[in-house]
């Protein structure tokens, strides 16, 4: 069904959306078309970008209840045009949807996603048949905890994420409305009828098999006097499976959700007594949604109920996930099993492979401050044991850093909730959840199929798989590669995991190319190059002195502009700077579609369909224009003070007369592009003239030496290796940068040059061409035989910020040079015309060609 329905979705995208709730509408342009500003660890604040593939998964799910109306499997054959699905393959009578997403790429936000969802269109859409209790189910314990870190406290909505738009965004207090309360297991607090999140293993919701006991049973003890208590066993001390029967409204959310692949087992049993339970009170189930990365039968075939599907595929190329590298044919050539019954003589080719290329890669993660993990996936616990002594007794590296996982025969962890099986399980959940941790000393897991699926740990950089898989299993390529999917750093850059092992076991994982991925080869053994990200730091092959001579200290002076806030109570609408706009006059019908625009592209940002009393609610329009403001100009508060600004402007000054704000007419005036424009454009120049300002003089407020910065990770791209610069590498960011840095290291007039890299901290404040305060980060220092430095911009195609960026340069070199103790500081602007035209052979040469 997938690829009609991602055409259709697509259509959807492109018409802003036509035809959503108002509700979903709004947090669709929140999500995935505002600009989101988040917190870093450093305290710096970097761009949050929701991943398309989240983005489709959601938007599929809100097409499908909103738009096409699906109620039930017949409704969802037919939106999806498919001849090849039929009623007979749907087992459940409910609304049941499935998103399959590869490992790593964030199916917890996208539950997070739609659970918001929910709870707002039930809150705020008159007719919604969605509902404000969700039951939030993990296949085991080690899913549920990694689960409980995003949802404890509710975090995942009010702080890592922007699940919940602003206050005052569309005219709702989104934050305050979101009432919540988490239940954990057994640890369920008092519940109200709605606003409740129920967290819990697939174990707690079991059906359970009570009758009510009757004076004709055999054991009358129970009529007499009560039901016994249950013992220290996995029994629930409160029976979360009744608590949920028993709700009126209900939404239910599966993580890893592969496992309800047949109506005979106890997890779909489950849901469908839930569904039953609500239809005797004339209710249903709203929905349910199914999240996993493989949702196959044992036979292999994809659920039916499947509507969005992000491949793995896809998530290598586009950099979502880790890169499976294998060893080449040589490579694998030179690996033999050894005759011997012992099983780590026989396998000790293979676990040294895995224990070499773990090795390679640990050092350069180190110095990031990330530690490398060592997966190593076993057949039973006996051989698992062996393989952790193994490690642990040849290799001094690993010596007491190997965490062995298992705790029964088949080597899962045992759920049991009472005496040494608890202490053990709560010290293994423990321990492999904070394997990432320096904290912890381990750096190797030795296990055998437990970790199939929720250990989502980002650090594992080797797989070494020494299980035979011989005999038929519903283990998929993608679960056994999954434990090494998810990514260790941010920001698009290219990583890998090394996968080694059994003869069989590579054959079963290269079955994931039927799924269209390519998966990289390379050479693996002692003298070959591990799989490590690109890594730019100090040159080790330079000396102190050397480094010393080479670095660049440059002063860090306080900003020549600022923003003062407190003056924007000031702002005197009359001095807005507009174009009076003529107040048009609408039709009935045209008063009720209110469309919006943006003002640069001129595209539909947001549509408003009035109800069909025709009321009109200005406060959100004006909310809106505030939002976007204060988001634009990166104002942190004031929306009180901005919003009866722009409701003042737009009664009494927009239309050059004073206009009705809830006349409907207004309303449809207000969606019109020059409006729009005349608003925002005007109160931005307003705001910038009144709150930037110039400081008369610079100060040295720090101190940048380039030696300081740390090792950091880039993209695998081009780069220049040179004796002039501290840094093992330049990395060109674009052709002329990387032509520039090769230039620089052939000049007998340099002497050293470095790439400005964003690690290095040094940027420049400066005023954009609309008024805005920014920053710009130049792209090279170069120091000349004669001791001066030059701070250089290159710029490919110009906009209308270079000529800002251009003087704060000279400005900034001017205040360095004048408090830098007699080091002169000089600005380059090479634009790549001019660089084509001249060709400099030497620097002195650039100077005078590009200083003008």
């Amino acid at each position: 069904m997938v690829p009609a329905l991602r055409r259709k979705v697509k259509e959807w995208r492109d018409s802003d959306y036509a035809g959503a709730a108002e509700t979903s509408h709004w947090l669709l342009k929140w999500w995935f078309e505002t600009e989101h500003l988040m917190p870093q660890a450093d305290g710096s604040m970097a761009t949050f970008q929701y991943y398309f593939a989240q983005r489709e998964a959601v938007e599929t799910i809100i097409y499908l209840h909103d738009v096409a109306g699906v109620q039930d499997k017949y409704d969802l054959m037919k939106v999806s045009e498919s001849r090849s699905v039929s009623a007979g393959m749907f087992d459940e009578e409910w609304r049941r949807w499935v998103v399959k997403m590869a490992t790593g790429a964030g199916k917890t936000k996208v539950l997070s996603l739609v659970l918001a969802w929910c709870y707002f269109h039930k809150l705020y859409e008159a007719d919604s048949d969605l509902a404000r209790n969700f039951l939030v189910i993990a296949p085991n314990i080690i899913v549920l905890d990694r689960l409980y870190k995003d949802f404890a406290g509710l975090r995942i909505f009010l702080k890592d994420d922007p699940v919940l738009p602003d206050n005052g965004f569309a005219g709702q207090n989104w934050r305050d409305d979101f009432q919540l309360a988490l239940h954990v297991q057994d640890e369920v607090r008092v519940t109200n009828s709605v606003g409740n999140i129920f967290l819990t293993n697939i174990h707690r919701v079991y059906a359970g098999n009570e009758t009510t006991p009757t004076a004709d049973d055999d054991d009358t003890l129970d009529y007499f006097f009560g039901a016994r208590p249950t013992g220290a066993t996995t029994d629930s001390k409160v029976d979360l499976g009744m608590i949920v029967r028993e709700i009126d409204e209900l939404v239910v959310l599966n993580d890893e959700a592969h496992h309800i692949h047949d109506k005979d087992i106890e997890w779909f049993k489950s849901i469908q007594d839930i569904d039953n339970r609500l239809k005797l009170k004339d209710a249903r189930l709203s929905l349910q949604i199914d999240v996993t990365a493989t949702p196959k039968h044992n036979k292999g075939a994809i659920f039916v109920q499947t509507i969005s599907d992000y491949p793995l595929v896809e998530a290598i190329a586009q950099n979502v996930v880790k890169h499976p590298v294998l060893p080449d044919a040589p490579s694998r050539a030179k690996l033999k099993p050894r005759d011997s019954v012992k099983f780590t003589e026989r396998w000790a080719d293979y676990i040294n492979l895995g224990v070499i290329e773990w090795r390679k890669v640990f050092t350069e993660h180190e110095k990031l401050g990330k530690k490398a993990i060592l997966f190593v996936m076993t057949d039973d616990t006996k051989n698992c044991d062996d393989v952790a002594a193994y490690l642990e007794g040849n290799y001094p590296d690993l010596k007491d850093a190997v965490l062995t996982i298992h705790t029964k025969p088949n080597g899962e962890i045992s759920e049991a909730a009472s005496g040494k099986n608890k202490e053990e399980l709560t010290r293994l959940r423990k321990e492999a959840n904070e394997i990432d941790s320096w904290e912890s000393p381990h750096k190797a897991v030795v296990s055998v199929m437990m970790l199939k699926e929720g250990w989502d740990v980002r650090n594992v950089t080797t797989i070494v798989g020494l299980r035979a898989y011989a005999a038929p299993s519903d283990i998929l390529p993608e679960q056994t590669l999954g434990r090494g999917l998810r990514k260790m750093y941010s920001g698009g850059i290219e990583e890998y995991v090394s996968v080694v092992g059994t003869d069989a076991f590579m054959e079963f994982v290269e079955r994931i190319t039927a799924e269209g991925v390519v998966l990289d080869r390379k050479p693996m053994d002692a003298g070959s190059k591990g799989a490590a990200p690109l890594i730019v730091e100090l040159d080790e092959d330079k000396d102190e002195e050397q480094l010393a001579a080479l670095d660049f200290e440059l002063p860090v002076l306080t900003p020549r502009v600022y923003r003062e806030y407190k003056s924007l109570a000031e702002l005197d609408v009359k001095a807005v700077e507009f174009q009076v706009v003529i107040y048009r006059e609408f039709s009935e019908e045209e008063q009720r579609k209110i469309i919006f625009r943006d003002v640069a592209k001129g595209e539909i940002t947001h549509t408003t369909i009035l109800d069909s009393a025709g009321v009109a609610d200005y406060r959100s329009v004006i909310g809106y224009f505030a939002q976007t403001m204060m988001r634009d100009l990166r104002l942190v508060s004031g929306y009180d003070v901005l919003y009866g600004k722009v409701k003042q402007f737009v009664r009494d000054e927009l239309f050059g007369r004073v206009v009705e704000l809830e006349d409907a007419n207004t309303l449809r005036n207000l969606s019109e592009i020059e409006v729009s424009r005349a608003i925002l454009e005007g109160f931005k120049k307003a705001i910038n003239n009144l709150t930037v300002r110039q400081k008369g003089d610079a100060e040295i407020r720090d101190r940048i030496k380039l030696r300081d910065t740390r090792p950091f990770v880039v993209k695998d791209q081009g780069y220049v290796i040179s004796d002039k610069s501290l840094f093992n590498r330049t990395v060109g960011d674009s052709g002329l940068e990387l032509e520039f840095a090769a230039f620089l290291a052939k000049c007998n007039d340099v002497t050293a040059f470095a790439k400005n890299y964003m690690a290095v901290g040094f940027k420049l404040d400066y005023v954009k061409a609309n008024g805005d305060i920014s920053t710009y980060t130049p792209d090279f220092f170069v120091r000349r035989s004669d001791g001066g430095v030059w701070i250089v911009e290159t710029k490919g195609r110009e906009d209308l910020n270079d000529p800002g960026k251009w003087e704060r340069l000279k400005q900034w070199c001017a205040d360095a040079s004048a408090l830098d103790g007699g080091q002169q500081y000089k600005p380059l602007f090479v634009r790549e015309e001019d660089w084509e035209q001249y060709k400099p052979k030497i620097f002195y040469d650039a100077i005078a060609a590009f200083s003008q």
